[in-house]
């Protein structure tokens, strides 16, 4: 665990099937900050088309809590277990929440994206994105720059101009 058990950071939660919207509720109503970022889809219904809203990384969300707080947490209707590597939880970098959070507020189009290890890691240097840090990949003719989260083994992407980004050394 890279935090002292007092610090405060941002933790992955592990909720049950369908229960992340409930459980980041509860957490609100516990005076907790949770994050659940959320995309519009459309769904088709045998009598019509309706547009919905489901959360980007089905099964997760994330909490900023001291370490200390974990069993508060984990007594919250519909959590299962925070994510992490061995006995404790690993803490989500800043960075990562705000990257989710810039998507989120500018209501642009975020795909799950498949996870990715290799690649090139870079920084957007110029645009709405500016500091945001990720990997540069290229798909159907476009590049998207995909920002990771180890901790679930998943990740998003958006697309942009790849001149805008430079490779972190």
């Amino acid at each position: 665990m890279s935090n002292p058990p007092e610090a405060i950071a941002w933790y992955v939660l592990y909720t049950k099937s369908r229960h992340e919207k409930l459980v980041d509720e509860l957490l609100k109503r516990k005076g907790l900050e949770s994050f659940l970022p959320l995309r519009k889809i459309q769904r088709q219904w045998s009598d019509r088309v309706k547009r919905i809203e489901e959360p980007l990384f089905k099964g997760y969300l994330f909490v900023r809590t001291a370490f200390a707080n974990r069993v508060e947490v984990l007594q919250t209707k519909g959590v299962v277990r925070f994510i992490g590597f061995g006995p404790f939880p690993e803490p989500v970098p800043e960075k990562v929440i705000f990257a989710l959070r810039r998507f989120m507020e500018e209501e642009i189009e975020v795909d799950p994206f498949p996870y990715l290890k290799e690649g090139d890691a870079v920084t957007v240097k110029e645009g709405l994105f500016r500091g945001v840090e990720g990997f540069l990949v290229h798909k159907k003719g476009k590049y998207r720059l995909v920002v990771s989260l180890d901790h679930i083994q998943q990740a998003v992407s958006v697309e942009l101009d790849a001149a805008s980004v430079e490779k972190i050394r």
